[in-house]
């Protein structure tokens, strides 16, 4: 599975994934989904919002145990982000049907649609969508960097944007969400740990800085008569490392727009998008106000127009304790399974407030993730479909 899957959307350049939603590459992944749930008897189905189910079970008899990921990516992201949880869920249903249990719930595995938002700049599309937490109104006002809207990049890949929308009758079929996960982090490498349990997923937005100068000529404009919002731009960023540095958190400016954009040329606009997480709320206001009071102060010394726009938000996410309690119990032996918090956002996370959610992570020695250097040893990855699997029986066997 992971060699047919592996070549899909990879950059012979930088060896990296270019798997956006809706285009090329994140069909050849669709259909790759689509023949591995045929290959196993299950019943295949789209919902109206794009996202991917392979059924095992009769899905109306409700409380189903719902496990999967994703598997659009970032720019050059790597290997693991998503499909390994793909991979994992179909590698445990083998497992499974391997051990010949009997299901006594329904099960399925599903393949949520642009998750990543790397283009259309809001993450976790398929899943917001699903679960009422983005309209279909402001899902249609989303644009990729070439104008392409949304529902016109679902339209020319096939899908109907006339149907996206809130689906409640989904959602209450489903009475648990297991999503597996690589870390994107440390923790697991340093406790020696090949899998974890997530306990919570801190609060995390995204922000857009438009910092409006005066295009002139690079040439020829004396220093004392710029108004570069460039210089600007550079100070908020060194602010938003102090900021974070500070309160423990994380800040990262990791997008930039730039108007004419031309070498010899003095910008007019510089935009900028921060990206901000912190294990809770109080401390990412302080962290985003800190940045914000210091853009401000630096754009008011430089003649600079400020603008700041935050696009999307994400409270925190604790799993529900029992269900998180249950995973442990389940996977529980000589050695306790740690549990640990995350930065970073998943549909699993969005689908909390709707259906009890879990996730399990598997190392990454590295810690690197969004990169190609991002890895999990072949070892640790079937340990992790092993605790997928018992966990996926413990919940829908016993």
């Amino acid at each position: 599975m992971w060699r047919s899957l592996r070549p899909i959307g990879r950059s012979e350049a930088s060896g990296g994934y270019r798997r956006s939603a809706w285009t090329g590459a994140d069909a050849e992944c669709r259909l790759w989904f689509q023949a591995q749930a045929e290959a196993r008897g299950l019943d295949y189905e789209v919902d109206r919002n794009g996202n991917q189910w392979a059924w095992l079970g009769d899905p109306s008899r409700g409380d189903a145990v719902v496990t999967g990921s994703h598997l659009d990516s970032v720019p050059d992201g790597g290997a693991f982000d998503g499909p390994l949880g793909v991979v994992s869920s179909f590698a445990a249903l083998d497992e499974l049907r391997a051990r010949k249990v009997s299901f006594n719930r329904p099960l399925a595995i599903t393949n949520f649609g642009d998750e990543e938002g790397a283009r259309f700049g809001l993450a976790c599309v398929g899943s917001r969508l699903t679960a009422g937490k983005l309209t279909r109104e402001k899902a249609y006002e989303l644009t990729d960097a070439d104008g392409i809207t949304l529902p016109r990049a679902m339209e020319a890949a096939g899908y109907d944007p006339a149907a996206i929308g809130p689906d409640p009758e989904r959602l209450a079929r489903i009475g648990a969400f297991v999503e597996l996960h690589v870390e994107q982090g440390r923790a697991l490498d340093l406790s020696g740990d090949p899998v974890g349990i997530a306990s919570a997923i801190w609060p995390h937005g995204r922000w857009r800085f438009d910092f409006r100068g005066e295009a002139n000529h690079a040439g020829t404009t004396r220093l004392v008569d710029r108004r570069d919002p460039m210089l600007t731009y550079a100070e908020t960023v060194l602010a938003a490392r102090r900021e974070a540095e500070l309160a423990g958190a994380v800040a990262t400016f990791g997008k930039i727009s730039v108007e004419p954009n031309g070498v010899n040329a003095i910008p007019s606009l510089v935009r900028g998008w921060l990206d901000s997480r912190a294990a809770d709320q109080s401390t990412l206001d302080t962290v985003v106000t800190g940045i914000e009071k210091a853009a401000r102060e630096y754009a008011d010394r430089h003649g600079i127009d400020l603008d700041v726009v935050r696009e999307s938000f994400t409270p925190v996410v604790e799993f529900e304790h029992a269900l998180r309690d249950e995973l442990g119990t389940i996977l529980g032996g000589e050695r306790a399974i740690p549990v640990l918090g995350t930065g970073a956002g998943h549909d699993a996370g969005i689908l909390s407030e709707s259906i009890p959610t879990a996730m399990l992570f598997v190392r990454n020695p590295t810690g690197i993730s969004h990169s190609p250097a991002e890895f999990a040893a072949e070892d640790d990855c079937l340990t992790g479909v092993t605790a997928l699997a018992d966990v996926l029986e413990g919940l829908a066997c016993r």
